[in-house]
Formats: C-alpha cells, sequence, structure tokens
C-alpha cells in the first residue's frame, strides 16, 4: 500500500475564511485517497516551515500531496514548499518549483504572457500610473495573493488625474493595475491525462442582480462571504453548447498555450475575462487551485464526467521527481 503525506498550510487561530477553506480540501483529498487504497496522514506547515519539510525524510512517504497555498498566510512564500521537496528528492503532487513562483506572482506572470503574445489585461504599477488615461477603467490588485485577497468592489476605478497621489501610495512590490475588461469571466481547468493536458468544460461565473454601482468581478465577498449580496449573486454556470465554437476554441487554446508556456503539471486553472468582442484575455495562471470538494476545479471535472478517483489517479501519475 502507497503511504502518502497531505501536505497543507496549518491556518492560524485568527485565520479568515480563504485560509480556512484549506481544512476542507484535506478532509476531501484524504478521504478519496482512502478510498483509492492510499495510506495517508496529515502535516500542517507553519512559519517553522523548514523544519516541518524536513522531517520527510525520516518518515519517508512515497509521495506528498502538496496543499500548500500559502506560510504564514503569505502567499509569495508557497514556492519554498516544492523548493524544500526539490531538495530532499521527495516526489510532489502538482505544480513544480518555477511554475509556483511565476504564477504566484501577478507581474511575472503578465511579463511571460506578454513576452508569448498570449492576450492579457495591459498592466501598471502604482508608481507609473502617469500612464493611465481619464476615463478609462482599471483593477488593483495584490501582486502575490490568490483567492480574491485584497479585491474588493472598490478595486475597479475610473481613473482621474485626482486619483495619482493615492494610487502612488500603493508599493510597486505588492501591487499592480491592470486595464479592466468590461465583460464576461470564466474558469477554465486542466487536467493532466496521459496524452497531454486535458481541458474542461469552460464554467462561467454569471453575476446576477449586479446593477452598475457593484463591478462584475469575484471579490472577496463574492468569493468568501456567504451571507453577502456579492456571495449569493455569483453563479457558477457551465455554458456549454450555448457558447460560440470559436470562442470555446480561443479560450482551449489559450489555456494551453498557458500549460506549455508555463510548464505546468497535474492540474491547473486559468481565468480569463471575455470582452464584448469575443475576446479572451488571461487575468491569472492558478498552479495551485482549490480542490474543496464545491471548488471550481472540482464542479469542471464533474462536467467532464471524470470521478474524483480519476481526477487523483491522472494527478498522481504526473509527480514532480
Amino acid at each position: 500500500m502507497k503511504r502518502c503525506c497531505i501536505l497543507f498550510n496549518q491556518p492560524r487561530e485568527d485565520a479568515l475564511p480563504d485560509e480556512l477553506d484549506v481544512l476542507d480540501q484535506v478532509e476531501y483529498i484524504e478521504k478519496n485517497l482512502n478510498l483509492m487504497g492510499i495510506e495517508t496522514y496529515r502535516k500542517g506547515i507553519t512559519a517553522d516551515f523548514m523544519h516541518e519539510i524536513g522531517t520527510l525524510v525520516s518518515e519517508k512517504p512515497d509521495f506528498v500531496f502538496n496543499l500548500v497555498e500559502s506560510i504564514d498566510n503569505k502567499g509569495e512564500l508557497c514556492y519554498f514548499t516544492p523548493a524544500l521537496l526539490n531538495l530532499h528528492s521527495i516526489p510532489y503532487t502538482g505544480n513544480p518549483l518555477e511554475a509556483m513562483f511565476i504564477t504566484t506572482s501577478k507581474a511575472l506572470t503578465h511579463k511571460i504572457l506578454t513576452e508569448r503574445n498570449i492576450p492579457t489585461p495591459a498592466a501598471y504599477f502604482p508608481s507609473r500610473c502617469n500612464m493611465l488615461k481619464p476615463g478609462n477603467r482599471y483593477i488593483i490588485k495584490p501582486i502575490w495573493e490568490d483567492g480574491s485577497l485584497g479585491i474588493t468592489g472598490d478595486s475597479v476605478f475610473t481613473f482621474s488625474d485626482s486619483q495619482k497621489e493615492k494610487l502612488a501610495t500603493y508599493d510597486d512590490s505588492h501591487w499592480i493595475i491592470q486595464d479592466y475588461i468590461d465583460g464576461r469571466e470564466f474558469n477554465i481547468s486542466v487536467l493532466h491525462d496521459h496524452t497531454g493536458p486535458e481541458v474542461m468544460p469552460p464554467a462561467e461565473m454569471v453575476f446576477h442582480n449586479f446593477d452598475d454601482s457593484l463591478p462584475k468581478i469575484v471579490d472577496f465577498r463574492a468569493k468568501w462571504i456567504e451571507d453577502s449580496f456579492e456571495y449569493k449573486n455569483t453563479i457558477r454556470d457551465f455554458p456549454g453548447d450555448k457558447l460560440s465554437p470559436v470562442l470555446v476554441g480561443k479560450i482551449r487554446d489559450i489555456a494551453l498555450q498557458c500549460w506549455e508556456v508555463f510548464g505546468l503539471k497535474g492540474y491547473a486553472r486559468v481565468d480569463m475575462r471575455v470582452d464584448n468582442n469575443d475576446n479572451p484575455y488571461v487575468i491569472e495562471v492558478n498552479a495551485n487551485p482549490c480542490m474543496s470538494p464545491d471548488s471550481g476545479l472540482v464542479a469542471a471535472t464533474t462536467q467532464a464526467g471524470i470521478p474524483i478517483t480519476e481526477v487523483l489517479k491522472r494527478i498522481i501519475s504526473d509527480l514532480n521527481h
């Protein structure tokens, strides 16, 4: 019987819902690995991560299922997990060190997307806000965080010269400004298969009852605050045949380009905005997407008719060694 260590970021005592969600992932993955006949044990990672990961050397699991999304709630540190697993030659699931480091940074991701001519919104550091055009709409995001952390309805703004002073207070090392693509939003899950990456059915995030005072984005409230208007009215839908074949083809091709360009493995998710002319733009490449029962990736694989045990089997067949 194979033995797996499920590695995850141990939530802090004052953890918000986005940080606590990893516990749902651990329980779900553990239950299904056990159904597959794989013995499991858990290890939570804290600020003492170097020692904690080092103990795996003597524990000798056959592989690690890596669910570490942050260290001490700092998303920019998550790449230390694959780095240390590489150091100790311990096989692990998901994406390798390079992909994790690059895609965790929205600035690095944008740079590579632009260099490879993959459509993505234009981006600016706050110190260059003089490049913004009055009257145009933009969105400001944390560079290093995912799960919509740090994104609110106020993150979308129409630029005017009077905002330059405020924008200049944002640190270039932590914030990035992008053109706001007014249109539809899609999440595209991609899963390893023995013949190569397989793109799952596109999921559209539908914003019901949003008036002009609320931007149609998946902000922190829409993703995590269950009693909020945004959460209750942001619905995941699989439009299927209602999407034009041309748009589906564009979305699929771009998702596969991202898989290749960023060296993705196992599983990933590519988020896109689509403008009113059906032009997709990549807004995020998520190399460590959530795998809780209600996550976008699990919903997409279920929509594709792939049971979770088969999903896990495919992920385990694409280990990093």
